[in-house]
């Protein structure tokens, strides 16, 4: 069936052909070519949860943050605990030492001008907190630990120095309290403990004396709080991998195993082993695997109609050629025997009507056989249907093709517009008015009715000959179908005019059909049925 042209037609092909070749090529960039559909599925649906799981990456930005609120808290810390410390007594500020290393879990220690270790909260009372072992710590915490360790790296985090007591206990050990004499104001350092959680130590000067005050506070709250997140990141990520997985499998079986099953029954259609194969049509589905299953269902046996009626057409044209050869045969082995130049003439009749039957076959299955590939590329147009067949009509008559039968042409209703061929559709009108010119006795009358019913515009030619039986009347449409009056020479006909008719009017989403006429006479009504432009 030939394609209907379009509004824009053109540009939408080309708009769709463009994006047929962009999708191509993106998919032969996202996926190589041998790859399953199968694949394909998890791909798609895994990639969104790589990327989320890439957001563990930003946790290092979480982190920061925490660190850098708990750097102003420590300066904080720092400068107020140095200003109750300043001008307090020894014992005063040992109490202090204790107390607040006690209610904020730190190490305080104080450096006199000289850079001597005074006071060590630690020494003073029982330490407010111990520094993890990893070698005491389970499977799992070396994990978290080397988890720490890889993000660091990834995300090219700055190092940070391991965190040790010096053997000497004075100001010079330690870096940030070098620089808080020198200048004066209160310095930060972190560094890592040996379980890697962060060791944040304040340095800040006491009074004016040069004094200096050392606090140390192991913030594991803040390892334990990445860890928390990214742990439940991560099992939220593994838990919606794990759906996505189960679930592109479930996608994919319902999917893949009904294209699998129409893919095997196509290879043994095409390997035609066994003809009864049935492509599944998938009744239960609704949805697009459903449509192109039964579409493919219906190609196939679309395709086996097709293949039975080429392989019946070779068979009749066969038959059909063998006929007049036969005859032409027998005439020429005759021809040469025969001396009566009466029956020598009568046989070089009977040749020359051979070889115009034979041509006329010819010319009548070539035709036959193109008619659907032309009618496939053709471009259809607008045509009024009522004014085609009345030029066909004119043009018979001027030609003297009605052999002394009248034909009327009558217009019924609005205009008969319809979309097609115009010298397609003019061999239809030709063929049914041959055949109707066959049967209508002489001097009868053959009326051509058009009009449009709805979205339909039907065309009936109408004979005043005997009619046709119901139970023939599909029979006429038959190729090499040759039912003619006595008075017609055998052999004028091919018996595929309204064979040729109706495949044409199928190729126009037509109809070609018999009808008793509609007013009670003898004769016949052959309805050819349009979709109305």
């Amino acid at each position: 069936m030939a394609d209907r042209p379009a509004a824009g037609v053109d540009a939408d092909a080309r708009e769709d052909a463009r994006r047929t070749r962009f999708d191509r090529r993106l998919d032969r960039i996202a996926f190589p070519s041998n790859t399953s559909l199968t694949a394909r599925i998890l791909a798609v649906n895994l990639i969104p949860l790589l990327l989320l799981a890439g957001s563990l990456f930003f946790l290092d930005s979480y982190r920061r943050q925490l660190l850098d609120e708990r750097y102003r808290l420590a300066r904080i810390e720092a400068q107020i605990t140095a200003e109750a410390l300043a001008g307090a007594s020894r014992e005063r500020q040992e109490a202090l030492l204790i107390q607040i290393g006690k209610e904020q879990r730190m190490r305080l220690r104080i450096y006199d001008p000289q850079g001597r270790l005074v006071a060590d909260s630690f020494a003073l009372a029982e330490p407010s907190f111990v520094l993890g072992d990893p070698e005491a710590d389970p499977f799992l915490e070396d994990l978290a630990r080397w988890t720490d360790a890889a993000v660091d790296f990834l995300v090219g985090a700055r190092a940070v120095p391991p965190y040790r007591e010096p053997a000497e206990q004075d100001a010079d050990a330690w870096p940030e309290l070098a620089r808080a004499r020198e200048q004066g104001l209160t310095q930060i350092e972190l560094r890592h403990a040996p379980d890697r959680t962060p060791i944040i130590t304040a340095a800040a000067p006491v009074g004016l004396n040069g004094a200096t005050l050392l606090t140390t506070r192991n913030a594991r709250d803040i390892t334990m709080a990445v860890r928390s997140a990214r742990t439940s990141l991560l099992t939220i990520i593994l838990l919606a991998a794990l759906l996505s997985i189960v679930l592109s499998l479930f996608l994919a079986s319902t999917i893949i195993e009904p294209l699998r099953r129409l893919g095997r029954a196509a290879v043994r259609v095409r390997l035609g082993r066994d003809r009864a194969v049935e492509v599944p049509r998938m009744q239960e589905r609704g949805d697009e695997i459903g449509v192109l299953a039964r579409a493919v269902s219906d190609m196939t046996g679309a395709l086996r109609q097709r293949i039975d009626a080429v392989e019946s057409f070779a068979a009749d044209v066969a038959h059909e050629i063998k006929n007049p050869l036969a005859s032409l045969r027998s005439a020429t082995e005759s021809l040469a025997r025969v001396e009566d130049p009466a029956l020598r003439d009568q046989l070089i009749a009977i040749i020359a009507h051979d070889v115009r039957r034979i041509d006329r076959l010819v010319t009548e299955i070539a035709e036959a056989s193109r008619i659907d590939a032309e009618l496939s590329r053709a471009t259809f147009e607008a045509i009024d249907l009522a004014r085609l067949i009345e030029n066909v009509v004119d043009a018979r008559k001027d030609r003297g093709l009605d052999r002394g039968r009248t034909v009327t042409v009558e217009r019924r209703g609005r205009a008969a517009l319809v979309m097609g061929v115009p010298l397609r559709l003019e061999r239809v009108i030709d063929n049914l008015l041959d055949n109707a010119v066959s049967f209508s006795p002489p001097e009868g009358r053959i009326e051509v009715i058009i009009g449009r019913e709805g979205e339909r515009v039907r065309a009936a030619i109408c004979d005043e000959g005997p009619g046709i039986p119901p139970e023939a009347r599909e029979k006429v449409f038959a190729r090499f179908h040759s039912h003619r009056p006595e008075e017609e020479c055998f052999g004028d006909h091919s018996g595929l005019g309204l064979a040729i008719a109706r495949t044409i009017a199928e190729a126009h989403d037509g109809t070609l059909t018999v009808r008793d006429r509609a007013d009670g006479r003898s004769g016949a009504c052959l309805v050819l049925d349009l979709p109305a432009a």
